[in-house]
C-alpha cells in the first residue's frame, strides 16, 4: 500500500524495472533507474543537510531527471518546490527568499536567471548549489557544489522515512494580488487522494502512454507524473516549443502513439484553430481530459466530430484543491456552440457547494459561489495566516465542526439534474491561457515603474486560444512619452510573459466612478467595444 509518493516509485520498479517510466525528445528513464538515482541523490542531499521539512528549489525545467529531482527531494522527507524559470528574477527571488530552500538545484538552461539572482543579492549566498548535469555549473556569481556524477558514490538501496502522509510533498506558487506569489502547500495524502481515485477512474494501466504538457510549476504537471508512474505506465513529456506549432503537436500524439492526452484547453483550441487533426486521428488514444480553464464549445466539437473512439472528460479544480475537485464525462456531443459545459460532480471524497453571501446553500438553478471540501484541500498557504484564514473557512453546516472549506471564487450553480457548472471569477481573478492570474499582481508591478501614474487591469472575454484577454489602460506621469512597447519591455522583467497585457489603452486621467475610484467596470465596456469594432 502505497504510504507517500515515493513509493509509487518504489512499487512500480519492483515489478517493472526495465520499463521504461519517462520519456523526452531523446532521452528516458527506465522504472528501476529513476528509484536507483533518486535514493542516491536523497542521500546527497542529506549530506548537504536536507532533512524533514526543509525546502529544495527546482531551477530546473521538464525533464527525467527533474522527476529524479523531485523523488530525490521527497525521500529526504523535504519538499521540493518547482520554479518557472522563464519568469523575471524578481518574481522568482520572491518565491527562493519565501520558501527558504537548503538546497538549489539548477541546470545549465538557467544558469543566467540563477546568476542574476545571485549577482544582485536576492539569494542567500550559504544556500547549497547542485546540478543533475554532466559537469559543474560556474558564473561570475556561483558554482554548483555537485553534479550528476557524484551521485554514484552514494548507496542506491531504499531509505526509510519520517514523513507521514500528512505531511508536506511541496510547495506551488500562484498569482498574489499584492504582488507577492502565494505557496500553496500540498500534502502527500492530498495528491495521493486524486491520484488513487483518478486511475481507477479513467482505468490507467502500464499499457499507457500518456502525455505530460504542463510545467512543473503547474499543478496539473502533479496528475501526469504521479497518476502515470503509480500504473507503472510511460509518461511522454512534451516539449515547450511544441506548444507554438500545433502540426508538430499533434504529430508528437501521432508518433508517441498517446493513449492519454490532458491539458488546458487553450491548448487543444490551438489545435482546432490549424485544423491539425484529421478524421480517425490518433487511433490509439482513449481518453482526452483538460483542466485549468473553460473548454470553448465549438473546440470540444471540433474533437467529438474527429476522434468518436475517445472519451472526453472535463476536470475543474484549484491548486488549493489539488489538481481537481470535480469531473465530467461528455456523454454526448454538444448540440450547439452555445451549450455551456457542465463541470459535473465531486469526485470521491470531494464536495462542491454553491453558497451565497452568508454562506446559505442557494437554490438549483441560482448563482452563487463555488466552495469545495473535501480530501483535496489544502493546508492553506505557505507563512501566511492571514491569506489561508480568509480563504479556508471553518464549514458553516450543522453537524460539521471542524470540517474546511474553500472559497474558489468563482460563480457556479448546480442544475436540476445535480450537475456544477462554472460561470466565472467573482473577484479580480482570471484564467488566461490555463494560468490563474491575479490582475492585481500585474498592477502592483506595472505601479512600480517610475513613469506610471496609474494603471488598471481588466479581464475581457474573447474566446479562441486567449480566453480571456488581458487588459491594461494606463496613464503616464506629466512629461512622460512612453509607449505600450516600452512599457511591456520594462513590464516583462516583472512578471512572467503570461501574465502581459494583450491590450492597452492609453489616457490622460484613468475614468473613476462616483466614490472616485477607477472604473473598472468602464474599462471593461471599452475594451469589449474596441474589440467588436476590431472583429
Amino acid at each position: 500500500m502505497s504510504r507517500l509518493l515515493q513509493d509509487y516509485i518504489s512499487q512500480q520498479a519492483a515489478k517493472f524495472g526495465d520499463k521504461t517510466a519517462i520519456v523526452m525528445k531523446n532521452k528516458s528513464i527506465s522504472y528501476a533507474e529513476l528509484e536507483r538515482r533518486s535514493n542516491q541523490l536523497a542521500r546527497l542531499l542529506q549530506q548537504y543537510g536536507v532533512s524533514r521539512g526543509d525546502r529544495v528549489c527546482l531551477f530546473m525545467s521538464k525533464s527525467p531527471l527533474a522527476v529524479v529531482a523531485m523523488a530525490g527531494v521527497l525521500k529526504t522527507d523535504a519538499m521540493y518546490v518547482p520554479i518557472d524559470t522563464s519568469s523575471p528574477a524578481s518574481r522568482v527571488a520572491k518565491i527562493a527568499q519565501a520558501s527558504e530552500p537548503k538546497v538549489f538545484l539548477t541546470e545549465k538552461a538557467a544558469l543566467g536567471l540563477v546568476n542574476d539572482l545571485f549577482a544582485e543579492g536576492l539569494l542567500a549566498k550559504n544556500v547549497t548549489m547542485g546540478t543533475l548535469e554532466d559537469e559543474a555549473l560556474e558564473s561570475d556569481a556561483f558554482k554548483t557544489q555537485f553534479t550528476w556524477a557524484d551521485l554514484g558514490t552514494f548507496s542506491d538501496n531504499p531509505l526509510s522515512y519520517q514523513n507521514d502522509a500528512s505531511d508536506p510533498a511541496h510547495l506551488l506558487f500562484t498569482s498574489g494580488s499584492t504582488g507577492t506569489p502565494k505557496g500553496v502547500v500540498i500534502k502527500h495524502e492530498n495528491v495521493m487522494h486524486f491520484v488513487d481515485w483518478s486511475r481507477n477512474y479513467f482505468g490507467i494501466a502500464p499499457h499507457d502512454k500518456t502525455s505530460g504538457h504542463p510545467p512543473l510549476h503547474f499543478d496539473l504537471s502533479t496528475f501526469d507524473i504521479y497518476a502515470t508512474l503509480s500504473a507503472g505506465a510511460e509518461l511522454h513529456m512534451v516539449s515547450p516549443e511544441l506548444n507554438l506549432l500545433p502540426n508538430k503537436l499533434a504529430n508528437f500524439i501521432r508518433k508517441a502513439e498517446l493513449t492519454q492526452w490532458f491539458s488546458v484547453p487553450s491548448t487543444l483550441t490551438q489545435m482546432a484553430k490549424f485544423n491539425v487533426i484529421a478524421d480517425q486521428d490518433f487511433p490509439q488514444m482513449t481518453r482526452l481530459l483538460w483542466c485549468g480553464e473553460p473548454m470553448p464549445t465549438p473546440t470540444l466539437m471540433h474533437f467529438m466530430d474527429r476522434l468518436p473512439h475517445v472519451t472526453f472528460t472535463n476536470l475543474y479544480g484549484p491548486t488549493e484543491a489539488t489538481i481537481a475537485s470535480s469531473y465530467y464525462t461528455v456523454t454526448k456531443r454538444p448540440e450547439s456552440e452555445t451549450e455551456a459545459i457542465s463541470i459535473g460532480v465531486a469526485c470521491e471524497g470531494e464536495e462542491l457547494l454553491v453558497l451565497d453571501d452568508k454562506l446559505e446553500p442557494v437554490e438549483p438553478e441560482t448563482i452563487g459561489e463555488l466552495y469545495i471540501s473535501g480530501e483535496g484541500l489544502s493546508p492553506g498557504y505557505w507563512r501566511d495566516k492571514e491569506k489561508t484564514d480568509a480563504a479556508f473557512l471553518a464549514d458553516p453546516r450543522p453537524g460539521k465542526a471542524g470540517n474546511r472549506i474553500y472559497r474558489t471564487g468563482d460563480l457556479g450553480k448546480v442544475d436540476q439534474q445535480g450537475l456544477f457548472y462554472c460561470l466565472g471569477r467573482v473577484d479580480s481573478q482570471i484564467k488566461s491561457r490555463g494560468y490563474r492570474i491575479e490582475l492585481g499582481e500585474i498592477e502592483a508591478a506595472l505601479n512600480t515603474l517610475e513613469y506610471m501614474k496609474e494603471s488598471a487591469v481588466v479581464g475581457i472575454h474573447v474566446g479562441g486560444f486567449e480566453g480571456t484577454a488581458i487588459c491594461c489602460a494606463y496613464a503616464l506621469k506629466e512629461g512622460q512619452n512612453q509607449d505600450k512597447n516600452e512599457i511591456q519591455r520594462d513590464l516583462v522583467k516583472l512578471v512572467p510573459k503570461y501574465m502581459i497585457p494583450s491590450q492597452w489603452m492609453s489616457y490622460s486621467v484613468l475614468p473613476k466612478n462616483a466614490n472616485g475610484k477607477i472604473d473598472r467596470k468602464e474599462l471593461r465596456d471599452r475594451f469589449e467595444e474596441a474589440n467588436k469594432q476590431t472583429a
